[in-house]
């Protein structure tokens, strides 16, 4: 399979982003923040679901890593940053806009009541596969 490299430069974009890192695991180590770079980036083992329905019964997971530009300010709600080791599980990506111009607060959706929010002043966000593929047993469930 392809490695997946997308690029988010609007709400519909940073959806389908979101479709794809939808279910993916991450450590809090595996998150960084660089205020002087202004970006934000995590890796995490996302689901492939772009596989399913495709007659397989194996699923699979890759390393991917994500990365948010022009980012002015991170908050979290609901994560111990000292435990490097925690693993979140990312539901969805979403942004809020902020008046009429391009600015506003993307949303990392975490499974419980885990939030990070990136206050930004415009949606620059890419995702890329950076690893192999491995299978996984089970694909994930959730209301």
């Amino acid at each position: 399979m392809t490695e997946l490299k997308l690029l988010a430069l609007d709400t519909d974009d940073l959806g389908i982003i979101s479709a794809h890192m939808q279910d993916a695991v991450f450590k809090v180590g595996d998150v960084r923040w660089s205020a002087s770079e202004r970006n934000f980036s995590l890796a995490g083992n996302r689901f492939v679901w772009e596989k399913l329905g495709k007659k397989r019964k194996e699923y699979e997971r890759r390393r991917s890593a994500i990365v948010f530009k022009r980012v002015q300010a991170v908050r979290s709600i609901g994560i111990n940053l000292n435990n490097k080791d925690e693993v979140l599980s990312l539901l969805a990506v979403t942004f809020t806009q902020k008046g009429d111009g391009p600015e506003g607060t993307v949303e990392l959706v975490l499974s419980g009541t885990a939030t990070i929010a990136l206050d930004v002043e415009c949606i620059e966000v890419a995702l890329a596969d950076v690893g192999g593929a491995w299978e996984t047993a089970s694909k994930p469930r959730h209301p």
